[in-house]
């Protein structure tokens, strides 16, 4: 398919300041490409302010982003907090450092080479996409995960200081301890330990815990108020994921919780739903290329079809 008459379209590029610096020669090819199809504004913001002011002049101008993950971030963000990100499809020519930083691009289904990136602006398809809010306005694209609880040197939780739970759980074992201590059953076991270890296993100080030793998180989580998991059942890992470009899109997240080691282990529990609520002990996700939190608890819903981006037609 040839490419349109410049006439045809009418194009903001918005040049990330990072994307020139760090390779000028594959912004310069975009844009060439860019310019020879369509009719093209070029935005070279140097601070999120420019890029705002740019955006809000843009007329009937499609916005296309040359940039990154991040880039692109910013300014679904910001046309979503003007409550116009549906007015208007957004194009991306992925520019970024390494492959992870344009890694959320390659999901959507955006080429990853300058030349065939800018040829899908101008010869693509506009498809409508899912995006995740939160219950403070933020969004999420593809997807986001609370990760597995790193290991703490000594066994002492989180961040050196211990989690909230182990006081009371320490004074639970050692009543239970002193109540089972004279029973037939009973083994030699050392003060403080978890049940079931004995004297030869005692942790030394300073010794890191092992893999099936690896604390996991006490979270609740709800999918459209349906529990997957509590309090006492503790997880290694949560994700919740859109629908992407090819997928079947049913209007409804994907929620996968991965139970721990520490509480039994088990298969993974997915459901599909159209608002996840996960609360518990401070907590940080990531959300597409950010780190959020630490917050107790977080909502997110689904928005189907909230934004639209130009595709590839194949």
């Amino acid at each position: 398919m040839s490419a349109p008459a410049p006439t045809e379209h009418q194009l903001l590029v918005v040049i990330d300041p990072t994307a020139r610096r760090i390779d000028g020669e594959a912004v310069r090819i975009a844009k060439d490409v860019l310019c020879a199809g369509a009719t093209a504004k070029i935005c070279l913001p140097e601070d999120p302010e420019e890029m705002a002011r740019a955006l809000s002049r843009r007329g009937s101008r499609r916005p296309v982003v040359v940039g990154d993950d991040a880039a692109l971030l910013r300014i679904v963000a910001l046309l979503h907090r003007e409550r116009a990100l549906s007015a208007s499809a957004l194009a991306l020519v992925p520019v970024g450092e390494s492959a992870t930083e344009v890694a959320l691009a390659r999901a959507l289904g955006v080429p990853a080479g300058p030349v065939e990136a800018a040829r899908a602006v101008l010869d693509g398809v506009d498809r409508k996409l899912d995006l995740l809010v939160d219950d403070s306005d933020g969004i999420v694209l593809g997807g986001l995960r609370i990760p597995a609880v790193p290991a703490a040197r000594g066994g002492g939780g989180t961040g050196g200081r211990g989690r909230w739970w182990e006081p009371g759980l320490r004074t639970c074992r050692t009543l239970v301890r002193s109540l089972t201590a004279t029973g037939p059953d009973s083994s030699p076991s050392v003060a403080g330990a978890p049940p079931g270890q004995s004297r030869g296993q005692e942790q030394r100080p300073g010794q890191r815990p092992g893999r099936g030793e690896r604390g996991g998180h006490r979270l609740r989580v709800e999918a459209d108020g349906v529990l997957l998991a509590d309090l006492d059942q503790p997880v290694e890992a949560v994700s919740v994921t859109t629908a992407g470009a090819h997928s079947d899109d049913d209007g409804l997240a994907r929620v996968v919780v991965q139970p721990s080691a520490e509480g039994g282990g088990g298969a993974p529990r997915t459901a599909r739903a159209r608002a996840v609520t996960v609360s518990g002990p401070d907590f940080r996700y990531h959300a597409d290329t950010r780190v959020g939190g630490p917050v107790r608890t977080r909502t997110w819903t689904l928005q189907s079809a909230a934004w639209r981006l130009t595709l590839p037609r194949d």
